[in-house]
């Protein structure tokens, strides 16, 4: 049975309202089969032991989504789950199966029913990936389900790979990205992702459950004359990834210059949705093209309206230079690694920010309203070498499932402590759902709460729930 909902609709005005509908894609087997010698040129930055990865972590990520989004699906099944894990299976008929915590391969899935869109597709992805007819051929033959499955892990069977998998399909958010009530499709940098864009083209092209918003798909094209450029300089590339997207309010919009996104992608992006007018401004954010940052929102994200947490040794402006000593003037004085801020809005002159919290600042203030202080919640509260190691294995990037409420892993220990020193409750993701299952606690009714989730082999992948997650609705803050 193909997912779908006649009032299904998308709608994304900021980063913290309540979250009701997100596209998630949970583990598969093709992260199991990442190499050593290829995890660096499939993006990742170690090999990770699968079962532990599904079972003793992302499990805990959809049951919360679940219970925060659509709780009919898992309330009173909580015991039985941690021995049959048929429920999160997306081939599986007893798999959870829902339209607000949506299966990226089940869309997938629903989509290759259809004879025409399956023909073409097997022809893209055997495109891309050198494969020769008689395979072609063969895809062609295969059932939807299984074929979703080949698609995203890149095998035919257990033991037979056809090509490579696409291990950072968990990173649903840096596909695709919603604004308002448009579809942004992103460009990304590295071959290693054009198959996760390809599918994500048709999927939001051809699946009924998007057929409200066709027109308000938006595609970043490449600039003009671009087949004729010499060589492949990043900042000459088109390219863009929702990591480096962040919906801030209905009007305002940020895109992150990265080691994944390039200017030329943020050039294009912000013309095409000046040219829809999706927002009214747009803040442009150049940041070191690091393996360190990546992204933008490895370096900040909102908590709430007034709260972000964030590294701090990207936030402030640089120091006046003390002259009078000479090693002062010939330290490193980091200045390369101080973000460029830039805002550009419609008809009027582009305004420069001196650092992210002033930037922040002036979001919470101006844009969201906020009559309180601003507040910054910082990596490894702030303290060396902490903040470094902490910002690595993501704790400045969260999940908002509401204001104030938020997902992250439960290895940062100092940003945990910076968490609990600004008032927030902390709570581990097995005691949450104990009470949420016992009804001791209504999840609607959380607030101010840090839930850490565990992250050993998550955290080898390089990215946290902010990166695992694609927005699709929130409440109007």
């Amino acid at each position: 049975m193909i997912l779908n909902d006649k009032d299904f609709k998308i709608d994304v005005t900021s980063e913290i309202g309540t979250l009701r509908a997100v596209l998630i894609h949970s583990p598969d087997s093709g992260l199991g089969k990442v190499v050593p010698s290829k995890a660096q040129d499939w993006l990742f930055e170690d090999i990770v032991h699968l079962d532990t990865l599904r079972r003793k972590e992302y499990d805990y990520y959809v049951k919360l989504l679940l219970y925060f989004l659509d709780p009919d699906k898992i309330k009173g099944k909580l015991d039985q789950l941690d021995n049959d894990r048929s429920f999160f299976k997306p081939d599986n008929k007893d798999f959870y199966a829902s339209t607000k915590v949506v299966e990226l391969q089940t869309l997938l899935s629903d989509i290759l029913e259809e004879n025409d869109i399956r023909k073409k597709l097997v022809a893209s992805v055997c495109a891309i990936e050198g494969c020769n007819y008689r395979l072609q051929l063969r895809l062609i033959d295969t059932p939807p389900v299984e074929l979703a499955k080949i698609f995203i892990s890149g095998a035919l069977n257990d033991e037979q790979m056809i090509f490579a998998p696409i291990p950072n399909l968990i990173f649903s958010r840096d596909i695709g990205i919603a604004i308002n009530n448009f579809m942004l499709l992103n460009r990304p940098a590295k071959k290693a992702r054009m198959r996760e864009a390809l599918l994500m083209r048709y999927i939001f092209f051809n699946h009924p459950l998007f057929a409200g918003i066709r027109d308000n798909i938006l595609e970043i094209p490449e600039t003009v004359q671009h087949f004729l450029r010499p060589g492949e300089d990043h900042e000459e590339k088109t390219t863009l990834e929702g990591g480096d997207v962040m919906v801030v309010s209905p009007d305002h919009l940020i895109i992150g210059c990265s080691e994944r996104t390039s200017t030329s992608g943020a050039n294009e992006a912000v013309k095409l949705l000046f040219q829809h007018n999706v927002v009214k401004k747009i803040t442009v954010i150049k940041i070191p093209h690091k393996r360190d940052y990546m992204h933008i929102d490895t370096i900040f994200t909102q908590v709430k309206r007034n709260v972000w947490v964030l590294l701090h040794t990207l936030s402030v402006a640089e120091s006046p230079i003390r002259d009078d000593e000479p090693i002062a003037w010939f330290a490193d004085k980091k200045s390369k690694d101080k973000p460029e801020i830039v805002q550009f809005r419609q008809g009027k002159k582009p305004k420069k920010f001196s650092s992210l919290e002033e930037l922040l600042t002036d979001i919470s203030q101006k844009d969201l309203g906020c009559k309180e202080d601003v507040k910054f919640i910082y990596s490894g509260n702030n303290t060396f070498p902490f903040d470094a190691r902490e910002q690595w294995t993501d704790s400045c990037n969260l999940l908002a499932v509401k204001e104030g409420v938020v997902l992250g892993y439960d290895r940062n220990d100092k940003t945990v402590e910076a968490f609990r020193h600004n008032g927030f409750n902390v709570v581990k993701a097995h005691e949450l759902l104990e009470k949420f299952e016992a009804n001791e606690l209504d999840p609607q009714k959380m607030e101010d709460t840090l839930i850490l989730i565990p992250s050993s082999e998550l955290s080898r992948a390089r990215g946290g729930f902010h990166c695992m997650s694609m927005p699709l609705r929130r409440d109007v803050i």
